[in-house]
């Protein structure tokens, strides 16, 4: 359980993050991001596998290069459910899915060598 609330807190954060991007928006509360991070998990859970199965040619042939692409429209399309969120296009879905892994990755970085160093002990 608590890992799923920090999943739902990390999506959040990193929605929230993007804002910074000129052409994201987000307009609500606390309670509007939370479900808005807890929709991205899910959509991300469901919708991103098989996306990444049916871009696997072009990942290849631009050797990883059409992830950000493809994140980039997961993104922009994943606004059009999200509540309060709002992505203009293609371009600033894909400045927005950097902004959300430098934010997962500053988070993994800061809090996933402590849950390691707990399975080690």
């Amino acid at each position: 359980m608590k890992r799923l609330i920090a999943a739902i807190v990390v999506n959040s954060v990193a929605l929230l993050a993007t804002v910074v991007v000129p052409g994201i928006e987000f307009r609500g509360t606390l309670l509007t991001l939370l479900v808005a991070g807890a929709i991205f998990g899910l959509f991300n859970a469901i919708v991103r596998p098989i996306a990444m199965i049916l871009s696997l040619p072009a990942l290849i042939l631009t050797l990883g290069l059409f992830y950000f692409i493809l994140n980039g429209l997961l993104l922009w399309l994943a606004s059009h459910v999200l509540p309060g969120y709002s992505v203009s296009g293609p371009v600033a879905g894909i400045l927005g899915s950097i902004v959300i892994a430098l934010v997962n990755w500053a988070v993994n970085t800061l809090f996933g060598g402590q849950r390691d160093r707990k399975r080690s002990q």
